[in-house]
């Protein structure tokens, strides 16, 4: 893959990973430091939920963001980034279920698995995290020799549905301003969009290059 920007190539891949590590770790102690200072509002967990989780659902939206950036770029390095920000966003998500069920149900594991049977959006959101969770233990290289390409991209296309789960999840959980999750869900769907599209040019463009191939007389 060709670098189409090459001057900007080497700061960016300089300082992308510090700035994206800077980027995951800040909002934690600040969401704290918030909880402790009472700045979260008349319902401090119910905020501290939603903001953990929105975090989860950004991270997630911008791993999906990689693969068209790469492509537009031809930066084949960025791959990693993608790996990384898949972590990010299983670490915010861990970070979401742990308020869910320690502050918000303090472990009441029959309670808990009530709640989620009986609210679509609890469950959507629980089916997110599940489906990231084979995700993050299979996000290194190592991981990647060991099941081989085809199948760990065919294991890692997972990362679509629970997307997709985690954007309903929280359409669904907000009452009133729905602006916020129409909003991440629309940035999803134009990411997956891109991906059909190239898929699609990917494919006419190898049946091209095979009828052409057929019909070039030999010799």
């Amino acid at each position: 893959m060709k670098s189409r920007f090459p001057a900007l190539e080497a700061p960016v891949r300089r300082w992308v990973r510090p700035a994206l590590w800077l980027l995951v770790v800040l909002p934690a102690p600040w969401l704290v430091a918030q909880l402790l200072l009472n700045q979260l509002g008349a319902d401090p967990i119910d905020k501290l939920e939603r903001l953990s989780g929105l975090w989860a659902l950004r991270f997630l939206a911008a791993s999906l963001a990689v693969t068209p950036i790469m492509r537009l770029t031809g930066w084949g390095w960025l791959v990693a980034q993608r790996r990384f920000l898949g972590l990010a966003a299983f670490f915010w998500a861990l970070l979401h279920l742990s308020v869910y069920t320690v502050l918000d149900w303090f472990f009441d594991w029959q309670e808990i698995w009530k709640d989620i049977a009986k609210h679509l959006y609890i469950t959507l959101g629980m089916l997110a995290f599940l489906l990231m969770v084979p995700l993050a233990l299979t996000s290194t290289k190592a991981s990647i020799r060991r099941l081989g390409g085809t199948r760990w991209n065919r294991l890692h296309a997972l990362v679509y549905v629970s997307v997709v789960a985690a954007c309903f999840h929280f359409l669904w959980a907000v009452k009133k301003d729905i602006a916020e999750p129409i909003f991440y869900g629309t940035v999803v769907a134009v990411l997956l969009a891109f991906r059909v599209v190239w898929r699609v040019d990917r494919r006419s463009s190898s049946r091209t290059v095979s009828g052409d191939t057929k019909s070039t007389p030999a010799g």
